[in-house]
């Protein structure tokens, strides 16, 4: 792999200003056109083989306008009722207008008999009810303002407050991530200039990272139009994308310099740094990118294309990594010292520095250096225990968006069920029927949510009323809503609101109860089958899908890093000591993850009003993230401890040269990442903030309690030990070398002898 990255690197200098401009025109070609197709992210949920994806089923069938989801825009007069004349005209007329929009399919007016339950007790408050012709993720963000905003006009010009809610509220709420990268590149310049100590060296791994991020976001701005593409995933892109993209110019960079002032040639320096770094950049994405598109084995469409995701933000920074870093870096020549700030310490400097010091003392007390770590960790990992994966809340987003205030509206004025109502799906062996007597309508097309099932004699086939009157006997149901029959009277439908919100446990126990025991007696002796669907039924199916998963997804990424690293260092004792500090690294993270969010710690100082559930799919991600981002610094620890072992030094002294050669990097690249994630904390997204504040932690801890502490000090005790490997296995194990030492030896032998025979010529 050394030979191939060299010559890569090779071209990319002696062609820099070719690949530059391929760069700047992929970029450019790649962001206009994204930009020309627009946003198309999609937070539908696909589960097969689940309760709530056979109701969808159910209704997509049936009930289409009912699958796509209802969302309500909510109407509130601050004085005086809805039904006054002065505002019952534009009532009317926003109900009028939204109808005539192409997307939308039907519309509930709140004052007329049909909608009368969207009506509150004292009339101020009532909400239409909008269904869709299409899927709500497939429209853009200005789609579902235009439709907003038909309904908006006429009911504000009435002096009405408006807010919308559901899909189409979350669709117009998203809140911006700018003000996050921003401050996430700024720090990323401060400690780089700090690490370099010249501007100009800090703007290489800067630019190099907003090329990639941007021609990352673009691609997966396109991939949003063939494939379901959630909306949290840009943002996740984003974090992962700039993180790793800023720190595999680092690595790349910093041995650039060192070849220079080892006194290599300027083209020669940037090749090697390619090839030797770059091996292990290379090794690093590899490990992340697998770490991440293993989210598969969790079979969750939603899971797996978010991993996929994230996976090409990594693939697209390691190329840019070793292919347009290169060629900046021949660009810029001897220019990269201009602007200098500050002067890096020599290695000479460095062997008496704080580092060196440091080091020292583990080296002195290794036992006690391993213990305070674990005294660290453990007590971080404890609230783990209690860790519950909930649903995205909108009750935690900021009340300045309108899916909160009408979130509010709606508690307020029809109770916190109101806001995730569960739906009942039916699907009935033999068509409904109504009892001998009785008199009504003949059918109900089910085509429109604005028709009312009250009128069909069929909502009181036995089956149907026996389910309907066993589920609004059951503790916690507020209420249900009337029957809607399709036409052939197979399939039927109809709403359970609780009396807790959406996210509440109360709600989830409320799901279970239904499942378990209250329709599995109602269907008992009839050709009837129901299932518990909708977005908040659906949330607590994926929770339950991820715990299950959960296990073995840390198996298949332990297990393929575990491989990696027997194939990059030759032993089979460091890589389960690596998993083992990673695992205990990522739980303690999980431990402050749960604190923060769930017990709500401390979280006012992340502009939350107090706890909220963590995210079902959060904590699979940061699994997956943390354990690719762990081996990183493994990886460079480690390689940098086996070259002094390889230049005849003991086990003791490699691992306090190791781990002085490395730390300065490793803590100026982990600072980067908790920078860089931590910022995402002032996005107004909880779920972003749950990203942030579990990453940001896991960078801390891995890069200064495991990787400067507890690492070094198990290496000291295992000693000779660390390199053991098996006989048998060692002939099985193909030769890889990451950072290459034994290519560039023979390399520069074989130059050695080239000169020795030109000079006796």
């Amino acid at each position: 792999m050394t030979g191939v990255l060299y010559r890569i690197a090779q071209f990319c200098v002696r062609r820099k200003f070719i690949v530059l401009a391929v760069w700047l025109v992929a970029a450019v070609a790649l962001v206009a056109i994204s930009h020309r197709m627009g946003d198309n992210t999609n937070d539908n949920l696909s589960l097969p083989g689940t309760d709530s994806q056979r109701a969808t089923d159910v209704l997509a069938r049936s009930f289409p306008i009912q699958a796509n989801g209802i969302s309500p825009i909510v109407l509130h007069a601050r004085n005086g009722k809805l039904t006054d004349s002065k505002y019952s005209g534009a009532v009317n007329q926003a109900a009028a207008d939204l109808a005539k929009e192409s997307d939308v399919a039907s519309v509930v007016n709140p004052l007329t008999p049909q909608g009368a339950s969207a009506l509150s007790k004292d009339k101020a408050t009532g909400y239409l009810s909008v269904g869709l012709k299409v899927s709500p993720g497939s429209l853009s963000q200005e789609d579902a303002q235009h439709i907003i905003d038909a309904a908006a006009k006429p009911a504000e010009a009435a002096g009405l407050e408006v807010q919308t809610g559901g899909q189409l509220g979350q669709k117009v709420s998203k809140p911006s991530t700018e003000s996050s990268e921003l401050v996430g590149i700024i720090a990323a310049m401060l400690i780089l200039t700090f690490t370099f100590g010249t501007v100009v060296a800090m703007l290489v791994p800067i630019i190099t990272a907003i090329f990639a991020l941007l021609s990352t976001l673009a691609i997966i701005r396109i991939l949003g139009h063939v494939a379901t593409v959630p909306t949290v995933a840009p943002t996740l892109a984003t974090m992962i994308g700039l993180g790793v993209g800023i720190d595999y110019a680092l690595f790349i960079v910093t041995r650039h310099l060192r070849g220079l002032h080892d006194g290599l040639p300027m083209d020669e320096s940037i090749a090697r740094a390619s090839a030797t770094s770059g091996g292990a950049v290379f090794f690093a994405g590899g490990t992340v990118t697998i770490a991440l598109v293993s989210l598969a084995v969790a079979g969750i469409p939603l899971v797996t294309t978010m991993g996929l995701m994230a996976a090409i933000a990594v693939v697209v920074a390691v190329i840019a990594a070793l292919t347009l870093l290169p060629a900046a870096l021949a660009l810029l020549g001897p220019r990269i010292g201009s602007l200098r700030v500050r002067r890096p310490p020599t290695e000479e400097q460095a062997r008496h520095g704080m580092w060196s010091r440091w080091a020292k003392d583990i080296a002195k007390q290794p036992a006690i250096a391993g213990l305070a770590a674990l005294a660290i960790l453990i007590p971080l990992s404890i609230p783990l225990l209690s860790l519950n994966l909930g649903q995205q809340d909108t009750a935690a987003l900021s009340t300045s968006t309108t899916a909160r205030q009408a979130y509010d509206l709606l508690a307020a004025n029809f109770g916190p069920g109101s806001n995730g109502p569960l739906i009942i799906a039916v699907s009935l062996g033999s068509p409904a029927k109504a009892p001998s007597g009785s008199s009504g309508s003949s059918g109900s097309s089910g085509s429109s949510s604005s028709s009312s099932s009250q009128s069909d004699p069929r909502a009181a086939d036995p089956r149907l009323a026996t389910l309907q009157k066993d589920i609004s006997s059951t503790a916690g149901v507020a209420a249900v809503t009337p029957i809607q029959i399709d036409t052939p009277g197979t399939s039927a439908f109809f709403n359970v609101i609780s009396k807790h919100g959406p996210a509440e446990a109360q709600t989830t126990h409320l799901v279970d109860t239904l499942r378990n025991r209250v329709i599995p007696g109602a269907e008992q002796g009839t050709n009837m089958h129901a299932d518990v669907g909708g977005s908040t039924a659906a949330y607590d199916d994926l929770a339950s899908k991820i715990s299950s998963k959960l296990p073995l997804q840390i198996i298949v990424v332990i297990a393929l890093s575990f491989l990696l690293l027997v194939l990059a260092f030759r032993t089979v004792v460091i890589p389960p000591q690596a998993a083992l500090m990673n695992v205990l690294s990522i739980g303690a993270s999980y431990g402050v993850l749960t604190a923060v969010f769930q017990y709500g710690w401390l979280s006012h100082l992340i502009g939350l009003n107090g706890a909220v559930p963590i995210v079902s799919y959060v904590p699979l991600f940061m699994f997956a993230i943390l354990f690719g981002l762990s081996m990183d610094y493994e990886v460079f620890l480690v390689s940098q401890i086996e070259e002094h072992v390889h230049a005849g030094e003991d086990n003791r002294q490699s691992v306090i040269s190791g781990l002085v050669t490395s730390a300065r990097v490793i803590t100026a690249a982990a600072a980067i990442m908790v920078f860089v994630f931590g910022s995402f904390v002032l996005n107004g997204d909880p779920t972003i903030k749950q990203f942030g504040v579990g990453l940001a932690v896991a960078v801390i801890l891995d890069a200064t309690v495991v990787r400067c502490l507890l690492v070094p000090a198990l290496m000291l005790l295992m000693g000779k030990l660390n390199w053991y490997m098996p006989g048998w296995l060692d002939k099985l194990v193909p030769h890889v070398s990451i950072e290459g030492a034994e290519f560039f030896a023979q390399r520069d032998q074989e130059s050695a002898v080239e000169r020795d025979e030109m000079t006796v010529a």
